[in-house]
């Protein structure tokens, strides 16, 4: 049990033998004690001096005794600052935990819960490649799925691909007109490379017709309606829905190519899925269900046969749900998919890891779902997440200015490559141990970086800055690892189970707060889960580094004061390295044995 769990039992059982009332965990708070006060853990008792009508002082000196006379063993010692009861855990206390739990390479993940949770993550679009923005929802979907599981759930990790619509037949007509029958194979390039070139080419030649009309006189939504191109594009977009054969044998075709490519990137960034749905079959049932709401009044239609449901009763507005032509929009195939996901897996939750912008489209979606009356509206859950840019600014897909996911990749080994060469310690690796440990870094570094930050913040990502080897980075963490390794190698493992002995010997400080922050990880696991945050995990990876770090450099361990010291010292290196590495497993992050 946690520590914080430990605590809080104690505490309860404490107040209620002081004050003979019965007390739960929400009566009060437990916080890291405050680096200048003395302590570990601290009690927060302002509730209770309102509801006991206490003087703070006396009743956390009141409850101090207490807890030491009743748990000798756990608690060592207490001062008292106004409502603040500052704790010691006792060095028996974290010795024993070190003892126990140090060679744990499952240290702070939860047994099974039988809780069944889809995150659905990447959803890219087959007319363009992967870029930027999807890393970090990749890495972003793929490390919740993660966390998820270390809690106990039971994860399916899915992703949506965007495979049918007008942006889809934008890339097709632009390939008909500009493509004269070329291939990625003719070209020599990568699938999804290619046909998000002729998205571009299209929207060149969209700006084209339009600048053309307008200067005929055409006002410019006039214009937008009227370009050539553009009419070509629906009446293809119409062709597809009545399955003209000539169009889907093109769709066919194309979407080969972008898949072999997806396939290439997501086999790069470690991104995989259990489960892949395709918006071309989803959108089907999810007609189906705006006719069953037109049927039940829940939807209704305007003059031009478009099809809308009015949320305003719920603070939304009008939501088209079929267009006047018949065709789909996006919201059609995710009232199909909802209800095939929950059915099919028979889910407890079905997590989106959608960017920010998508926001009011998931509470379109959930209140779609309550009106149509299905059962697990309520457990549709939207990760929202802030969108990343580059330090030169926004991205956008269709003029071509995205930062291809492929070439950043690129960048981050060969920049991962630079900064090791600098540092000068790998001139006995082998060329294939030095390509590996360069995309271990490499990706490490980027990974690290785009989940550092909460989801719900907009980042702006610097390569660079990323794979500083000094700074708030993977390879930061990464290089204490692999220092860690090289400690253990020269000393040897510690014998499992073989009883520690300190002979009365004095935790020091950094030994203390090391133990304490590695005994901390199980919160942290189960607080991320909580958030759906992994900038959590991140953010206490880095600082159990720095610790290690700290640490290492004011005690040693081969050289320590006695044999006793130096098995402590070996355990909580130990235990530093596994906590770390799993950690690291969580975000995506492979860990070198040596740099």
């Amino acid at each position: 049990m946690a520590f914080t769990h430990l605590i809080q039992a104690a505490v309860v059982k404490s107040l209620k033998e002081l004050y003979g009332q019965e007390f739960s965990e929400k009566d009060f708070q437990i916080n890291e004690t405050k680096p200048e006060f003395e302590g570990d853990y601290s009690i927060v008792l302002f509730a209770l001096v309102k509801k006991l009508k206490s003087a703070p002082e006396v009743l956390a000196k009141n409850l101090g005794e207490n807890l030491i006379k009743n748990n000798p063993d756990f608690f060592s010692d207490y001062n008292v600052i106004k409502a603040f009861l500052n704790l010691n855990i006792s060095e028996q206390a974290l010795q024993l935990f070190l003892t126990k739990n140090y060679h744990d390479t499952s240290f702070g993940r939860k047994p099974l819960n039988h809780k069944k949770v889809m995150v659905e993550y990447s959803s890219p679009n087959t007319n363009k490649p992967l870029h930027l923005g999807h890393l970090r929802n990749n890495f972003l979907g793929w490390s919740v799925a993660e966390i998820l599981k270390a809690n106990g759930n039971e994860v399916y990790k899915s992703s949506i691909v965007n495979d049918r619509g007008i942006h889809i037949c934008k890339s097709m007509i632009a390939w008909q007109e500009f493509a004269n029958g070329a291939t990625p194979e003719t070209v020599h390039e990568k699938g999804d490379h290619f046909v998000g070139d002729y998205y571009v080419k299209f929207n060149n030649e969209y700006k084209r017709e339009v600048k053309e009309l307008t200067d005929r006189g055409l006002d410019e939504k006039a214009a937008e309606k009227e370009a050539p191109i553009m009419k070509k594009t629906q009446q293809m977009l119409l062709d597809w829905e009545q399955g003209k054969p000539d169009v889907i044998d093109l769709w066919n075709k194309m979407n080969g190519w972008v898949y072999k490519g997806f396939d290439e990137t997501y086999k790069r960034i470690g991104s995989d899925f259990d489960q892949t749905f395709y918006e071309s079959q989803t959108y089907i049932l999810g007609k189906e269900f705006v006719q069953k709401g037109l049927e039940d009044g829940s939807f209704y239609k305007k003059e031009d046969g478009s099809v809308w449901i009015d949320l305003s009763d719920v603070g939304l507005d009008e939501k088209l749900l079929l267009r006047g032509d018949g065709t789909s929009v996006y919201i059609t195939q995710d009232i199909g998919l909802v209800k095939q996901k929950f059915e099919e897996y028979k889910l407890d939750e079905s997590i989106y890891v959608i960017g920010d912008e998508q926001i009011y489209h998931m509470k379109v979606l959930k209140e779609i779902c309550r009106k149509l009356g299905m059962p697990f509206a309520n457990n549709i859950l939207h990760l929202s997440y802030g969108m990343v840019e580059l330090t030169t600014g926004k991205m956008k897909s269709r003029e071509g200015t995205v930062v291809d996911a492929d070439d950043l990749i690129d960048e981050m080994i060969a920049t991962s490559k630079l900064h090791t060469e600098e540092l000068g310690k790998v001139k006995d690796f082998t060329e294939d141990e030095l390509n590996h440990l360069y995309e271990t870094l490499g990706m490490g570094a980027m990974k690290f970086y785009l989940l550092r930050v909460d989801p719900k913040k907009r980042m702006i990502f610097n390569p660079e800055e990323s794979i500083d080897f000094h700074g708030f980075t993977g390879p930061f963490i990464q290089y204490t690892y692999a220092r860690i390794q090289s400690i253990i190698r020269k000393i040897g493992e510690p014998i499992v189970n073989e009883e520690l002995k300190i002979n009365n010997e004095k935790l020091f400080l950094l030994e203390r707060q090391l133990i304490i922050f590695l005994e901390k990880y199980s919160n942290v696991l189960e607080q991320a889960a909580d958030e759906l945050n992994p900038s959590l995990i991140a953010n206490y990876a880095f600082h159990l580094a720095k610790t290690f770090n700290s640490f290492y450099v004011e005690h040693s361990v081969a050289n320590a004061e006695s044999e006793e010291k130096k098995n402590l010292r070996l355990r909580i290196s130990v235990m530093t390295a596994i906590v770390i590495k799993s950690a690291l497993q969580l975000l995506g992050i492979k860990v070198p044995e040596r740099m």
